[in-house]
């Protein structure tokens, strides 16, 4: 396996629309990193341009401590995942796991050695001998995963590999390739836009916004402290409520804060609590109550323009209508400048 490095890597499309801006980024030997952002923010074209599907505008690429910008895809040693699972559809599974070695001329022992232990390691191995066709989404996605598996590349590069199964199954895969990371030590990159694959699925997790990294951190790093108010709004579910400084108590913020107009308070709707009317730091009506089964999704509008959300256990009741206080946890307040930057 190897590190890679993206050295002030720069994507321009004709026209000069820019995909990516500038960036520098090291992935660790090893590593599984999570690239995450919404439509369009350049996560699909880092990865498009590592595995030379794409020429850089600018900047070099460099795997395992060799410069490969200029190589082409075949002489990268890189297997990439799509989307899409691109199986052969004539072939039995068997065929198509071991079609890259065979392409690689390697001998028919090797082949079936690499095979089998792939499809062990996916729970495939009673499937080898059907067609694409007789398989579901889940196991046709375990297929493709084994095929890049059994070619032992530097490093892996997933490109939203699980869109298009249903949620469970995207859970059951999701937990199959952290288990594969565990047990093959690889360099992985995933891409998503989903932010909660990013956050069960990396060691770090780079978030990006039109082509320019906003944050780079664990996910506990990034979830605690973010490092704007997109960042803040983009990770979590449901997402942080922004709040304007002016209507939050002044005795509940910090003594060094600049004045009301020139920054936002920030709260995550699990760190606020729904009390009584007369109780609360903040007032408001209930607009909306989503149940989940566990807990509920408590959405009250406070004055003209103030939405807040909260999460509220199952014992707390409230209805559409009702006159709620809001308490906030004064310990978990973010506060960000007028420019969305975290000042705390």
């Amino acid at each position: 396996m190897a590190g890679i490095e993206l050295h002030t890597l720069r994507k321009e499309f004709t026209g000069g629309q820019v995909a990516l801006a500038s960036l520098d980024l090291t992935i660790a030997d090893g590593e599984r990193l999570a690239l995450v952002g919404p439509s369009g923010s350049g996560k699909s074209t880092v990865l498009r341009l590592i595995a030379g599907l794409e020429d850089p505008t600018s900047g070099r690429i460099v795997v395992g401590g060799r410069d490969v910008t200029d190589l082409p895809p075949e002489r990268r040693d890189l297997t990439m995942v799509f989307q899409s699972y691109a199986l052969y559809p004539h072939m039995t599974v068997r065929a198509n796991l071991g079609f890259g070695l065979r392409m690689r001329g390697a001998g028919r022992d090797e082949i079936r050695s690499q095979v089998e232990t792939a499809a062990d390691a996916l729970g495939i191995s009673d499937l080898l001998d059907r067609l694409p066709s007789q398989l579901s989404g889940g196991q046709r996605q375990r297929v493709a995963l084994g095929r890049a598996i059994v070619r032992q590349p530097q490093a892996f590069l997933f490109d939203e590999p699980l869109s298009n199964l249903d949620p469970r199954l995207r859970g059951d895969v999701r937990a199959e390739l952290v288990r594969l990371h565990e047990r093959l030590r690889a360099t992985m990159i995933y891409v998503t836009h989903d932010q909660e694959e990013a956050m069960t699925l990396g060691q770090r997790i780079a978030v990006l916004r039109a082509g320019t990294l906003e944050q780079l951190g664990s996910p506990e790093e990034i979830y605690a402290r973010p490092a704007n108010t997109f960042v803040a709004t983009f990770i979590g579910s449901p997402a942080m409520n922004l709040i304007p400084a002016a209507a939050v108590p002044r005795d509940i913020l910090p003594s060094q804060v600049p004045p009301p107009d020139e920054f936002t308070v920030g709260i995550r709707p699990h760190d606020l609590e729904l009390t009584t009317a007369d109780a609360g730091l903040l007032r408001g009506r209930v607009d909306v109550v989503e149940p989940l089964g566990h807990a509920r999704i408590v959405h009250v509008a406070s004055g003209e323009d103030l939405r807040v959300t909260v999460v509220a256990s199952n014992d707390v009741h409230a209805a559409a209508g009702d006159t709620v206080g809001l308490s906030l946890r004064r310990d978990r307040l973010h506060l960000f400048d007028a420019t969305g930057t975290r000042l705390s």
